[in-house]
């Protein structure tokens, strides 16, 4: 009772954000409290001439962070907003006014057990970068290393605790009385949000995925991380090399650097392949100002507290569904959906190719230069009312990640299709690990998988055969039946296993 009154206090405050920017209309969809926002609707404001997305955002950036982070993550959300919110939503910016110097200080030296005259030869107390979870100083360490030193917000943790559980109270509501919104998953998709911001909320984690990415293109003269300074990092102090170049989103600025906008775009690409594609494990934010070109003309990321994962069978699909779409073969694309079972089995797979065909040849009659497959799989993903498909939050993300790459493409190169400079590298890596050869290898190390769990299994039935045997034994019936039982069955794994060992023997043959 107590939860709801507070959270019933707070939906109000809220209500009356949005009434105050005409921005109901979430609420209003949602049908949350209707009433209320009834209510609420009389604090309105005149009519604004602003697009309803540019209000929403502005209401958000007014409720403070967790509402700046949920509306960047709403805006993955085209399928329960309207195209245009979303992309409004995309552009809200994540700055807030900086908190003080001598406050960095105190939460530094917390954190890290030592003063910061001690850690850093020189702190600039004034921020390059404030946000609404950490803000960015830079400093040179003792050793004379130029760093940057992100430092989280003081009580930012408890703000998000108290914010993630008005979401989750109205994720509940919502599923609770509104039938229709299930499919939409909102419990879980508040769920994923948690799990992004609890990441971000402990800069070791930051630190580590910063590492990971670095460590997948350790080889790659084209891509690279910041070092991290793991003696200057903590839960709450993330410390790492101060990346001297040139935003990637600043075209003139890379021209005047002696740097080509098209290898530098098809750098991008290839980098986006490769770690959506060959490693699962992509930066999820990777807008203009979130990486930069060094003088060798490298790409360097910064921000790595929202990455994205896709295991080996979505790799597979989305795989699958981009080199459909690029081939405009429509009933592969709806195969696709139907063999990852998306699209429940009982819907119609000509009825749905044809959806698919009214998403992308609206998309694919364009000038190849002018073709968006984030903004396709965003139709994609608004036919799931109609064709009862749940929604697949891994795709949300990099949906968002795709649209805020090929935006990034088009600053670079408006006249160039970022995706087009990656379609070779999927192709191949289709037949790579999806043709027959890769489709048997992989089939054989299931197999092999099975039989490493057959001893196990073999006990388990030896179980369940001296039970039944004692079973029949105490019912008077004849012993010899059950121990026949059990041979029967022992005899027909051990025939199975010798079966797989061949086939396996074969596929290996092959390889």
């Amino acid at each position: 009772m107590f939860r709801a009154l507070r959270n019933g206090w707070r939906l109000l405050r809220m209500a009356v954000t949005f009434a105050r920017h005409d921005a109901l209309f979430p609420l209003e969809t949602l049908a949350i409290a209707p009433a209320l926002v009834a209510w609420a609707r009389l604090f309105a404001w005149r009519r604004q001439t602003r697009r309803p997305g540019e209000r929403l955002a502005t209401a958000l950036q007014e409720l403070g962070p967790s509402f700046i982070k949920l509306g960047q993550a709403l805006s993955t959300r085209a399928d329960l907003l309207s195209e245009e919110v979303a992309a409004d939503l995309a552009r809200l910016q994540d700055h807030l006014p900086p908190f003080s110097g001598a406050e960095a200080r105190r939460i530094i030296e917390n954190e890290l057990g030592r003063p910061v005259d001690k850690l850093f030869e020189r702190f600039d107390d004034v921020p390059v970068a404030a946000a609404s979870i950490a803000q960015v100083h830079f400093a040179v360490t003792s050793d004379g290393r130029d760093v940057a030193v992100k430092v989280l917000r003081p009580g930012i943790e408890e703000a998000f605790a108290r914010d993630l559980d008005l979401f989750y109270w109205m994720a509940e509501l919502v599923e609770r009385t509104q039938p229709r919104f299930r499919r939409l998953k909102p419990i879980e998709s508040v769920k994923a949000f948690a799990d992004v911001v609890r990441v971000e909320m402990d800069l070791r984690m930051e630190a580590a995925a910063a590492q990971e990415l670095g460590d997948n293109f350790r080889d790659d003269p084209t891509y690279r991380t910041p070092d991290i300074d793991w003696d200057r990092t903590a839960q709450r102090v993330m410390t790492l090399e101060r990346v001297d170049g040139t935003p990637i989103g600043d075209r003139d600025a890379i021209v005047a650097a002696g740097h080509d906008p098209n290898e530098i775009m098809r750098k991008c690409a290839e980098a986006f392949f490769y770690q959506v594609f060959r490693d699962g494990f992509f930066h999820a934010d990777m807008h203009g100002g979130n990486a930069f070109v060094d003088r060798s003309g490298c790409i360097v990321p910064v921000d790595f507290g929202i990455m994205g994962r896709v295991d080996e069978d979505t790799r597979g699909y989305l795989a699958e569904l981009l080199v459909a779409f690029l081939r405009r073969d429509y009933r592969a694309v709806a195969e696709v959906q139907f063999r990852a079972g998306y699209v429940p089995h009982h819907q119609s797979l000509e009825m749905f190719a044809q959806a698919c065909r009214s998403i992308g040849e609206p998309i694919f009659g364009k000038p190849s230069h002018e073709i968006s497959i984030a903004r396709l799989l965003a139709h994609l993903l608004r036919v799931t009312e109609q064709f009862e498909m749940a929604v697949q939050p891994q795709l949300l993300l990099l949906q968002k990640t795709m649209l805020m790459a090929e935006g990034m493409g088009t600053r670079l190169n408006p006249m160039v299709n970022i995706w087009e400079l990656a379609r070779p590298l999927i192709e191949d890596w289709m037949v790579t690990h999806f043709g027959p050869r890769a489709t048997t290898r992989r089939a054989a190390r299931d197999i092999a998988h099975g039989l490493r769990r057959l001893p196990r299994l073999i006990d388990n039935l030896h179980l369940v055969a001296e039970r039944e045997r004692r079973r029949a034994e105490q019912s008077e019936m004849v012993p010899a039946l059950a121990g026949r039982g059990w041979r029967t069955v022992l005899v027909e794994v051990i025939a199975v296993a010798a079966l797989v060992l061949a086939v396996v023997a074969i596929v290996e043959g092959w390889s």
